[in-house]
């Protein structure tokens, strides 16, 4: 009887699979997102969603100004105290272990369920500022997409 081995994940369904898992660490009330920045198959950065260090996060103080003020996911972010994990992840990482990079980006909402991880605009611009230059989020379906960051620039008329 021949035994058939399930084959090796490739290295972006390796990467965003560590991107799930740090994404555990958040301490956002609403979802959870985790990244990972890599450089030639190598993790050079993590980062979770959460509050800045020093600062009492969400699940300690066991609220979110956003949900109680019912906003939709995506809007009014300045409401939000916590720093995005595509942020934690770049502001931990040398300049020069970000140009070239990939940056990989998973979330789940409250009920755990995989949701859509496009970056935000604010995080877009970070991302391509960093020089990163692959970008690999969920789908929301189990997959992934992967973009090329410089796309997400519009051309000046």
């Amino acid at each position: 009887m021949k035994i058939r081995k399930k084959p090796r994940p490739d290295w972006d369904e390796y990467f965003i699979g560590i991107a799930k898992a740090v994404a555990a660490r958040a301490t956002c009330l609403r979802r959870k997102y985790g990244a990972v920045i890599t450089k030639d198959n190598i993790i050079v950065s993590t980062g979770y969603n959460g509050a800045p260090a020093g600062m009492k996060d969400c699940l300690e103080v066991g609220k979110c100004t956003r949900k109680e003020l019912q906003i939709p996911h995506g809007e009014r972010y300045e409401l939000c105290h916590s720093v995005h994990a595509e942020a934690n992840a770049i502001i931990r990482a040398s300049v020069d272990e970000l140009w070239g990079a990939t940056i990989y980006i998973a979330g789940s909402d409250l009920a755990c369920s995989e949701c859509l991880s496009e970056p935000c605009m604010m995080c877009k611009r970070m991302i391509l500022n960093s020089r990163i230059v692959k970008v690999v989020y969920s789908d929301g379906k189990n997959g992934f997409k992967v973009i090329d960051p410089k796309k997400w620039l519009k051309k000046r008329v």
